[in-house]
């Protein structure tokens, strides 16, 4: 438990360093944004053996970065604007491995068009980072970990680039 706190503080600290609140037209064209992205992105992004459909985290997420399906949030969605663009931090759980939760979310970031920059697998924790290779500034982190006797905690962020 001690290590998914310290891997979850690690991974809000560096999604939110020298973030600031976003202005609303920004918050509006990001909202705008993720629709189109939605409109394009593959349905087959999301595991088949699920019926539930995938939600956003948050108001203007990118489509990379949605609530796995059937995941419940575990408090409100941290939104905020920093060098890279608007992003978010946002915790959950669900009932899916740390394993199927890491693969859905790398079919996500590579049907957006982002790259694997770091894995991860430590004892049955598993964390994956994407990020655009054009300088964008857009990325994706997840961190799953299995919870004894209970569902996996799943901490996620991202920034939506530039």
């Amino acid at each position: 438990m001690k290590r998914t706190l310290a891997t979850a503080a690690v991974m809000a600290a560096m999604a939110m360093a020298g973030c600031s609140q976003a202005p609303a037209d920004e918050a509006r064209a990001a909202a705008e944004a993720v629709a189109a992205a939605d409109a394009a992105a593959p349905a087959a992004a999301a595991p088949a053996e699920s019926s539930v459909v995938a939600t956003h985290a948050a108001p203007g997420a990118p489509a990379f970065a949605v609530v796995y399906p059937g995941g419940t949030a575990q408090g409100p969605v941290t939104v905020a604007r920093g060098p890279d663009g608007p992003g978010g931090i946002l915790s959950f759980t669900t009932e899916a491995t740390p394993d199927a939760v890491v693969a859905f979310y790398r079919k996500r970031a590579e049907a957006a068009g982002l790259a694997s920059v770091m894995a991860m697998n430590t004892g049955e924790a598993r964390a994956y980072g994407a990020a655009a290779e054009d300088g964008s500034g857009k990325l994706l982190h997840v961190v799953a970990t299995p919870v004894e006797n209970g569902p996996t905690s799943v901490q996620l962020d991202w920034a939506n680039g530039r």
